[in-house]
């Protein structure tokens, strides 16, 4: 199992979808929404009982291991697992980097967000990419023949830091995804009044979510 990021309602999420072991964490960046259930990785490494490798830009990770420094230390002896235990990977900054997790490729993709870059994932034929208002031509790059993509949607009108649905709408008929879902919507959607709005093949997105590709 892969993750990408640990929001704060992190244990919630992988109760209710009943994980018992994660391979490895992508971060997409470093704000809380999408980092601070970092504290819930511990009891995986219980289980587990090993270190978690986590994967992002030198930046992004520098950040994350200076506010959670603890996370980052050496494996506890005789896995005594009082706190999370991460092993820090750093992707080099170069547009499309391939990387491997197992017998798995990666392709990490730049994105803009406001005035900070996030990191876009493809995983075969999947690909995520939240907190984003801006996709560089090397995105649309790595998107290219992608069959499912999760994408940024959060709200009608225009962000400085988010896409919008007019915008990702545009996103959606570039890249062509046999199936692409909403995410990161706020409170001005209805759930049920957006996707009657949606085209044929985009869905607004759900916690629970289950996708086959």
């Amino acid at each position: 199992n892969i993750v990408v990021d640990t929001s704060p309602d992190f244990r919630q999420q992988m109760l209710l979808t009943n994980i018992k072991k994660i391979g490895a964490v992508l971060y997409t960046h470093d704000h809380a929404d999408h980092v601070h259930g970092i504290d819930d990785l511990r009891q995986f490494n219980v289980l587990q009982g090993g270190v978690i490798p986590v994967y992002s830009n030198e930046e992004i990770l520098s950040s994350i291991q200076q506010r959670f420094a603890y996370a980052f230390l050496p494996k506890p002896v005789e896995n005594a697992m009082f706190r999370p235990s991460l092993a820090p990977n750093i992707l080099p900054d170069i547009s499309n980097y391939e990387f491997m997790i197992g017998n798995v490729k990666i392709v990490a993709f730049e994105q803009r967000h406001g005035k900070s870059v996030t990191l876009g994932y493809r995983i075969g034929d999947f690909a995520y990419s939240t907190d984003v208002n801006m996709l560089p031509e090397s995105a649309f790059e790595a998107l290219a023949g992608v069959k499912c993509w999760v994408v940024d949607c959060l709200r009608y009108t225009p962000s400085y830091s988010h896409s919008h649905l007019e915008n990702t709408l545009e996103w959606i008929k570039r890249v062509k995804p046999q199936q692409a879902i909403l995410t990161h919507m706020a409170h001005e959607f209805d759930y049920d009044t957006l996707s009657t709005e949606l085209p044929a093949g985009v869905f607004a997105g759900y916690d629970g979510m289950v996708v086959e590709i």
